[in-house]
């Protein structure tokens, strides 16, 4: 898809480019060396992390998992980033466009970043399934781990495709490298628990509630049985039959004795060496690792001690804002009160059917339709839909959204949780919505990979802070699309975002300042309306990947002071909609290089 890109866009869009200098010749020379690096660091990404090529539509890789967690892969890792980086240093910067500059700054910041985690004493990886935190030595956890990802994957309906004879049988290899993963990780935990380096106990007695499904189901209803219960109805018998065997004996012989061995192990040696702390701080070189985590998910250099103070001060921000919704909806508690009256009013919890939360969230859909238009001209050519989270996940599980494929054969997803859809509550529902969906992360992720004039490495998910930081200012927007005339609707939006403030308090609060599980959920429940159980598997969460909850707030003040930048310099100049083809249209940056971008842009606009 070629983006109508504004006149400027070539000449500003990181730093001034000045245009060549040197020889026809040499302008050839370095276009092709920074197109072979660019080529060359995509294909890298793609092999380092099958599951996440198979979710981009490339198939090359579809038979394999990587075992990111043995040293043979993270010896490759090493020499890999620090190729690339040597790489990026030969290329001549005076010679290459504006555009191809910003590139190569977010190449050399991701390979940077990595290889720095790389080197980390407690051996962190930027795990490339996820781009979030993955500790070598505590490879399992309750959220965000392989072996949930990839039971996902297991279902038939998620990224892996089951349309072909031979999707199947890549199916079958991806189990056997799965498996030695699982055994890799049982080894890498064996080492934690020498090391004094495991999960939290009550995060273990999670994983250990996960595995038992996949034990005690029978074959034909097992989850890896379904692509079989799925299987089109073009496939011939000869088709048919071996592979309904292959799977039967996939999952007798191989799937359900590995699970027994994992819970084993867990059960009697894992969770008795599991600890009773809750944060990194606990661990061998734990504040170190914490402060690396933060550079990662934030792309900034901020200390624990200054989002531990910028979180409070916006937790009081947002309390007064919710203070004046509290006194229009007539309510004379306090705010702690108004929580409780949130929870449990029955107007806010009208479900009794899964489906009718399904069409609420498209409900919300088509009322916002019409008023794109107005903040928007690049919108995604991807096709967008709403599912329900499967049910062996649902329980510990967030609403996300998983991106379509670039051809557009499988659609964006925004998967919703409802493990129990009599007490579940609308009154986020439109903040969620925007935030997961349109204009959040549906847009910003299938624009990015749809966009032909990045390289393709950037096509994929990128950068937390970025990905993140836009979906929660993308909640900001619903009174611009036509949204939050409900008072109640818009003190969701505000609780959402008093989630993500909170998050920067309990988040550096359990890892670098001792903060217990109890103490963060308390802070949780003094300050926002959500549930004492989703509250609590949300501080499970934060356990289980630190630092990676920071990137939602760190991103939208900073994207929310860019915009204010640039309406305070342009006031009547300033164009809404191309402020958001500035952020959108280059793939996900570190927070540093989009401030530069703007600030250039503003310029350019006097």
């Amino acid at each position: 898809m070629n983006f109508k890109y504004p006149a400027l866009f070539l000449l500003y869009i990181g730093l001034v480019s000045c245009g060549p200098i040197n020889s026809d010749h040499s302008n050839e020379q370095t276009t092709t060396a920074i197109e072979n690096l660019f080529h060359n660091y995509h294909e890298f990404k793609l092999r380092i992390n099958p599951l996440e090529a198979t979710k981009g539509g490339e198939s090359k890789y579809n038979g394999q998992v990587a075992n990111y967690i043995s040293d043979k892969y993270i010896n490759d890792l090493k020499n890999n980033y620090t190729a690339f980086l040597n790489e990026a240093e030969k290329i001549d910067t005076q010679n290459i466009s504006a555009t191809q500059l910003l590139s190569l700054k977010a190449l050399q910041w991701d390979s940077n970043i990595k290889l720095e985690g790389l080197s980390n004493p407690v051996k962190t990886l930027a795990s490339p399934m996820y781009d979030l935190p993955t500790f070598e030595l505590m490879p399992i956890a309750q959220i965000t781990s392989l072996q949930l990802y990839f039971s996902q994957l297991a279902g038939g309906q998620s990224v892996h495709p089951f349309n072909t004879p031979k999707d199947y049988t890549d199916w079958i290899n991806r189990v056997d490298e799965y498996i030695e993963w699982i055994d890799t990780a049982i080894y890498k935990m064996e080492i934690g628990i020498a090391q004094g380096i495991v999960l939290p106990k009550v995060l273990t007695e999670r994983v250990i509630s996960q595995v038992e499904p996949f034990i005690n189901t029978t074959v034909e209803e097992h989850l890896f049985y379904k692509p079989i219960i799925l299987m089109p109805d073009h496939f011939t018998t000869i088709d048919r039959e071996p592979l309904t065997d292959a799977f039967g004996t996939m999952i007798e012989h191989k799937i359900i004795p590995k699970y027994k061995e994992l819970s084993s192990f867990l059960i009697n040696k894992y969770l008795p060496a599991s600890r009773a702390t809750s944060g990194l701080g606990s661990l061998p070189n734990g504040t170190e690792t914490y402060n690396y985590l933060i550079r990662l998910h934030t792309s900034t250099d901020m200390s624990a001690d200054e989002i531990f103070e910028l979180g409070k001060s916006e937790v009081t921000r947002i309390s007064l804002e919710m203070e004046k919704i509290k006194l229009q909806l007539g309510y004379n508690g306090d705010l702690k009160s108004f929580f409780g009256h949130i929870r449990d009013r029955k107007e806010l919890i009208p479900f009794s059917d899964p489906d009718e939360v399904i069409q609420n969230f498209n409900n919300i859909h088509e009322r916002m339709k019409p008023q794109i238009a107005a903040l928007f001209d690049l919108k995604p050519k991807a096709g967008f839909e709403v599912r329900r989270t499967e049910a062996f996940r649902e329980e510990s599980a967030s609403a996300e959204y998983i991106p379509g494929t670039k051809n557009g054969s499988r659609p964006g997803i925004f998967y919703v949780p409802i493990p129990d859809v009599t007490s579940r509550n609308t009154f986020m529902d439109e903040a969620l919505f925007l935030h997961e969906a349109i204009p959040g992360h549906h847009f910003q992720l299938s624009l990015q990979q749809e966009n032909q004039a990045l390289p393709k490495f950037l096509h994929a998910e990128g950068m937390g802070v970025f990905v993140e930081g836009w979906a929660l200012y993308a909640e900001s927007l619903g009174v611009e699309l036509g949204l939050y005339t409900d008072p109640y609707q818009l003190f969701g939006m505000l609780s959402m975002e008093m989630h993500r403030a909170i998050r920067l308090v309990v988040d550096s609060g359990i890892h670098a300042k001792g903060w217990t599980r109890e103490e963060a959920i308390q802070y949780s429940l003094d300050h926002e309306a959500d549930s004492e159980a989703s509250i609590t598997s949300e501080i499970e969460r934060y356990m289980a990947t630190p630092g990676q909850a920071l990137s939602y707030k760190i991103g939208q003040m900073k994207i929310r002071e860019l915009r204010s930048r640039a309406e305070n310099a342009l006031g009547t100049k300033f164009n809404i909609k191309e402020f958001h083809n500035q952020v959108l249209n280059s793939g996900s940056l570190p927070m540093k290089l989009l401030e530069e971008k703007i600030n250039n842009w503003i310029a350019t606009q006097d």
